[in-house]
């Protein structure tokens, strides 16, 4: 059945619920498959590592998927203006599902990571065109009607995630994580046909900044290669450190310098000059990396520091994310009461800092973690309720796509480097110990290991309370 065009005007008058659900149930896999993917494979990890060992290397299973996913968002936002966002939005379901189905039929660690590259590249897209077809299907008074749609499809990827992880890989093999993803994407694949489609523009918008897409990439490729491997791989005074870390500081100059020069750039370096926009940036990509290295590596210390089940360990992620869900919400509720949405991120990532310095001296014992996840998550989940409206709000209503775009991209990179740099700092620590032994139990070095793991919690802890600092230097916006 082909898609029905739909002119311009249609989008003017009010969705009926009929016409929204079409939407929704189209757009809705989608944006639950990239919500949920994170905390989804994080219980997968030390399965993953036992089949194909080498644990200190499986950061990259996350790494090459987020870093993917950051440099194809601005990439997706361009190409979807140029040729429609349902076609994009089709294609990156594809892409998706391909890297899906190259995941699950993996047989070596060095081809997951490649596969979930591929995977990535479709991944970066299924947000942000769902999002941009709502936008373009939905004028924007009427989506309040129906934010409760979204808000549960988010708490069920949030909730959901750890839960499944943990259930599949203890009653079934890691692989189906990713193998079920092909029929589900053949569904969404088959409802986003059905949307109706506006009629692309006379003119086309231009590609933009490609040269700053790509010198971005091997930018932050360069300094993960370098992060990652330095200490564990080679020496941090070797020859490659060095020139991988020269090689990330020369990409990055040359960066800066074409950015400050294009008029449409790859980063919105525009909006950073406005007062207040740094700062919120700065504390979303703090934020990110202490919440993502959490996700990731709760379930690897909870398995191997205390021999836990992958079903437990899923359980343990999952007061992390409701609360998420309980700080985002009461965020809202507060700042839709005192009209200052600046307010809670301080107060906010204070509590996460205290949460993580007691995860670094407590036993990990499971009501301990439990509860100290609980309210990291309420902390952590002040802040990008905030981010979105305070950065818009300060950027004003010519600007809304850049100040979309620095939000993702910082939440992005900060999930990219509190990953890698958690890694790094961690597997450092334990150098010289025989991680798969410990894996499969043949070693007894757990000790050591909630010892390393509790160390990085405190780091961890620190860049929090860095975060704290920079949120403290927020302006008192008044909506």
């Amino acid at each position: 059945m082909s898609s029905e065009v739909v002119p311009p005007a249609a989008v003017d008058r009010p969705v009926s619920l009929r016409e929204f659900l079409q939407i929704f149930t189209a757009v809705m896999l989608p944006m639950f498959l990239a919500a949920i993917d994170q905390t989804l494979l994080a219980t997968a990890t030390p399965a993953i590592a036992g089949e194909f060992g080498g644990l200190r290397d499986t950061t990259w299973i996350a790494l090459g998927y987020l870093l993917a996913a950051t440099i194809m968002v601005p990439l997706y936002g361009r190409l979807g203006d140029r040729h429609g966002r349902a076609r994009m939005l089709r294609l990156a379901i594809v892409v998706f599902m391909l890297g899906s189905l190259a995941c699950g039929l993996a047989q070596s660690l060095l081809q997951l990571a490649v596969a979930r590259v591929v995977q990535g590249l479709g991944g970066g897209g299924l947000m942000v065109m769902s999002q941009a077809l709502i936008g373009e299907l939905v004028r924007p008074r009427e989506r309040p009607r129906f934010q409760g749609y979204f808000a549960a499809n988010f708490t069920l990827a949030s909730i959901c995630g750890p839960v499944v992880g943990g259930y599949v890989v203890a009653h079934a093999s890691w692989r189906w994580l990713f193998l079920v993803n092909v029929p589900l994407m053949l569904f969404a694949l088959w409802r986003v046909r059905l949307l109706p489609q506006r009629p692309l523009p006379q003119q086309r918008a231009p590609l933009g900044d490609l040269r700053g897409l790509v010198l971005f990439g091997l930018a932050v490729v360069c300094a993960l290669v370098w992060v990652t491997f330095a200490g564990h791989r080679f020496a941090w005074s070797s020859a490659t450190s060095l020139a991988l870390g020269a090689g990330t500081i020369a990409l990055g100059a040359l960066l800066l310098r074409i950015e400050r020069r294009v008029a449409a750039p790859f980063l919105p370096i525009e909006l950073l000059r406005i007062p207040g926009v740094a700062a919120m940036a700065t504390t979303v990509v703090l934020f990110a990396s202490c919440f993502f290295a959490c996700v990731f590596f709760l379930p690897i210390y909870v398995q191997l520091g205390t021999h836990a089940p992958a079903t437990h360990a899923g359980l343990l992620l999952l007061p992390l994310t409701l609360g998420m869900v309980i700080g985002s919400t009461t965020t809202g509720r507060v700042t839709a009461r005192t009209g200052r949405p600046t307010l809670m991120p301080p107060f906010g990532l204070s509590l996460s800092t205290l949460m993580l310095v007691l995860l670094g001296l407590l036993p990990p014992t499971p009501t301990v973690v439990a509860t100290l996840c609980l309210l990291c998550g309420v902390g952590f989940g002040t802040v990008m309720p905030t981010a979105q409206l305070t950065i818009q709000s300060l950027a004003g209503p010519a600007q809304l796509g850049a100040a979309a775009a620095v939000v993702s991209l910082a939440r992005s990179l900060g999930a990219v480097l509190g990953t890698a740099l958690f890694s790094a700092f961690v597997y450092s620590l334990l150098h010289g110990l025989d991680l798969d032994a410990v894996l499969h139990g043949a070693a007894s070095d757990s000790a050591a290991v909630v010892r390393a793991f509790q160390t990085g919690f405190l780091a961890v802890a620190a860049v929090a309370l860095c975060g704290v600092l920079v949120a403290r230097r927020l302006p008192r916006l008044q909506l």
